[in-house]
């Protein structure tokens, strides 16, 4: 790596403009006009994008005949438990930004929406990590990304956990009778298992042993330059990181159930456990799957149309629950971000 990097990351300064000289008149104007540009762009590519999405139209009229036949409790507790979904996700981040400054929930959910509206238009939702940090001090900006992956990483596993017990009843009770499965029936599905528990284990064992990380970028000399900026991962305790996992499963079950919640509201008949360890499954696949946020919900429908068509043939049901959750979860808290935006300070004293 160049020299000139070295010392960038030496300064604190990457990706960190040197605005010291700028007035604070200017600072004020470029603030705000940042601020309107991130929402113009943000409000575009989200109207853009969704009204190209393939069966919107006819998802979202299948949900509107559904509600108003079955009521809007269901849709109203999917709502509720969006907040939660987030809260939960922000108490984390909060917990986790701890150790560099203080941070109130508020701020911390306000954090967590920008980044939603930030993720939209980037790969595996990295943005996420751009919008959050916004809210952050300057010096603190490259280290709290750090931080951030380590919440990341605790969501990961509670992912694969749940998958897994999915997946092993997948496959003892519905892959032999799938002939189309792209999980192919019988031996290849239980190496899958097998490299999964197997995955499981090296990953919960990396989590509470995140001084490991911190040893590889003290002995490869290129890393060394950025070690100050991963350092904060060794100052969560054992309790820090069990908390951590306990908010991730507590955010899962809510995510989870609001799925479950939404297509019960729109007519589709099934047991609760059984589509709760298939819905485990299509986490699993999509944690899996390199996408980009705004353009997940296709695949996200073909996956679970394949395991919830185990479950009911009412296809429309299915579609139309998943977009109504990519509506919820998704799109909503990219719209309330990107408004949150227009009064972040992209520019700071300090």
């Amino acid at each position: 790596m160049p020299r000139i990097i070295f010392d960038l990351f030496a300064n604190h300064s990457l990706f960190l403009p040197k605005i010291d000289y700028l007035n604070k008149s200017t600072k004020i104007i470029l603030n705000y006009l940042l601020g309107a540009g991130l929402f113009t762009w943000l409000a575009y590519s989200i109207y853009s994008q969704i009204i190209h999405r393939d069966n919107l139209q006819l998802s979202v009229r299948h949900m509107w005949e559904s509600l108003q036949e079955r009521g809007w409790v269901g849709i109203f507790l999917v709502l509720v438990l969006m907040l939660f979904n987030w809260g939960l996700e922000a108490r984390k981040w909060q917990k986790l930004v701890a150790p560099l400054e203080e941070v109130s929930f508020l701020r911390a959910f306000s954090a967590i929406m920008s980044g939603v509206s930030l993720s939209i238009n980037t790969p595996n939702r990295v943005g996420e990590y751009g919008g959050r940090i916004l809210y952050l001090k300057n010096h603190n900006k490259l280290k709290a990304i750090a931080a951030t992956i380590v919440g990341s990483f605790s969501q990961l596993i509670v992912t694969i956990i749940f998958g897994l017990i999915g997946l092993l009843y997948y496959i003892n009770n519905y892959a032999l009778a799938a002939e189309s499965a792209f999980l192919s029936p019988g031996v290849w599905q239980k190496l899958l298992l097998a490299a999964g528990i197997l995955i499981c284990g090296l990953t919960i064992l990396l989590y509470f042993r995140l001084q490991i990380i911190l040893a590889v970028f003290e002995k490869v000399p290129f890393l060394r330059k950025v070690k100050v900026f991963v350092q904060i991962i060794v100052k969560y305790s054992s309790g820090d990181l069990r908390y951590l996992l306990l908010l991730s499963a507590f955010r899962y079950i809510v995510f989870s159930a609001q799925y479950l919640i939404l297509l019960d509201a729109l007519g589709m008949e099934f047991l609760w456990w059984q589509a709760f360890l298939l819905n485990s499954v299509i986490y699993l696949v999509m944690a899996g799957v390199p996408t980009i946020a705004i353009a997940e919900l296709g695949v996200r429908g073909k996956v679970s149309i394949f395991f919830l068509g185990l479950l009911s043939s009412n296809t429309m049901a299915i579609i139309a629950a998943t977009v109504g959750i990519w509506l919820i979860n998704l799109v909503l808290p990219a719209v309330l971000g990107s408004v949150l935006l227009l009064g972040v300070k992209i520019f700071k004293e300090k």
